[in-house]
């Protein structure tokens, strides 16, 4: 069994613990000046339809009585920690997705703590004792429904999904509920006529195929509850990736530069803090009609560094858009044949590859950074369109 453990409005939760004033009121936690973009909006506040990603002017519109706090990185990033301390006491098989989320397999430890259910309140039980703080648990044995179970009975929920009882579960359920179905993908399968989960289960996988491409089979394989994907701590991790579903479909070239950009910078980030380095670089690519592509390219020497991923990544862009011009649904970086660093390697400051050196220096000094101001505090110039433009699903793997 699968626990996906997500914390519940995380950034703004932690506002109203360190500050009982603001409980039970519309908290909207804001990064940069104080009207910048919605990091984190409180249940109270997401009643009036505010939410991540948001800027704060239109926010302020929907809810003129808002309360606007500026974030506080660094000290949500020591609760995190805080928080996987607790994942850990029970596991060591967890994969964070985020400072507030994580998937942890407990098939290896049931028998010193119990089943899945009980490990589960437990951690629940610790969080609330320990930090004051409520988060929604779903227990599944497939990773995409233990997610999609922790967002079922929000906020402070528990639901737990039997082997028995997935097709069940599945089949009435909205496709919006199913991974990489966004507003777009909902509205063209509706016009489809696959409203529920149901309706693309009693499809062929060679039918919805036809229809959609790979992400017809995709769904298909998630409605038939189908997902052959385990827990992964990086540092075990075959692939490191991060994709990115975009609320409106890209055309133009530095949009689309400043995407890759920003998801090069958090595979390599997460590729040095697993001490590993990588050999191949790919590039996944979704058009606006759903038909996806990747291109992938062998490395040289294996590497760690942001700039030459970067670098891959934007070349295999290029190259696509010569090749598939249209607008641009999804887009990906992902990192392959990975190895592990045996011991850090000491670089001179006067070596013949002084740029080299350089840049690990840089790279290393960002990630220190980052992880005490977090990823929007600290990122390369090429990242910034996307960091202070449009965003929509994450998706790390």
């Amino acid at each position: 069994m699968i626990l996906h453990i997500d914390m519940d409005a995380f950034y703004a939760s932690v506002e109203q613990r360190d500050r009982p004033e603001l409980r039970g009121k519309p908290v909207v936690v804001v990064g940069g000046s104080q009207r910048g973009v919605v990091t984190a909006a409180s249940y109270e506040a997401r009643q009036y339809g505010i939410h991540s990603a948001m800027p704060g002017r239109r926010a302020a519109e929907l809810c003129p009585h808002a309360i606007f706090v500026k974030s506080r990185h660094e000290h949500y990033a020591n609760i995190g920690r805080q928080v996987r301390g607790i994942f850990h006491r029970y596991t060591p098989v967890v994969q964070p997705l985020s400072l507030d989320e994580a998937f942890l397999d407990v098939s290896g430890v049931m028998r010193l703590h119990g089943d899945a259910e009980t490990i589960g309140h437990a951690i629940k039980s610790a969080i609330q004792a320990e930090l004051q703080l409520t988060a929604s648990v779903g227990i599944a044995p497939l990773k995409f429904l233990a997610k999609i179970a922790s967002d079922f009975d929000k906020p402070n929920g528990f639901v737990v999904i039997a082997p028995d009882d997935v097709q069940a579960f599945l089949d009435p359920l909205d496709v919006s509920r199913l991974w990489g179905v966004g507003k777009v993908g909902q509205t063209k399968l509706i016009r489809l006529g696959y409203r529920c989960v149901r309706d693309l289960r009693q499809q062929s996988a060679d039918s919805l195929r036809g229809q959609l491409g790979t992400w017809g089979e995709h769904l298909w394989r998630l409605a038939n509850g189908i997902d052959a994907r385990h827990v992964v701590v990086d540092h075990l991790a075959k692939g490191i990736g991060h994709e990115r579903t975009f609320e409106t479909d890209l055309t133009d070239a530095e949009s689309l530069t400043s995407v890759i950009s920003h998801l090069s910078e958090q595979v390599a980030r997460r590729l040095r803090s697993a001490k590993r380095t990588a050999s191949k670089v790919t590039l996944k690519y979704r058009r606006d009609d759903f038909k996806t592509y990747t291109r992938a390219r062998k490395l040289s020497q294996p590497t760690d560094s942001t700039s030459e991923i970067f670098q891959v990544a934007e070349t295999l862009l290029l190259e696509m858009r010569q090749r598939q011009p249209r607008g641009v649904r999804l887009v990906g970086v992902s990192l392959g044949s990975l190895s592990e660093i045996d011991a850090p390697q000491q670089l001179s400051l006067f070596a013949e590859e002084s740029g080299q050196a350089s840049e690990s220096k840089l790279d290393r000094l960002s990630d220190q950074i980052s992880g005490m101001v977090g990823k929007k505090g600290l990122y390369r110039a090429s990242s910034h369109g996307f960091l202070h433009g449009q965003r929509k699903s994450d998706d790390p793997s």
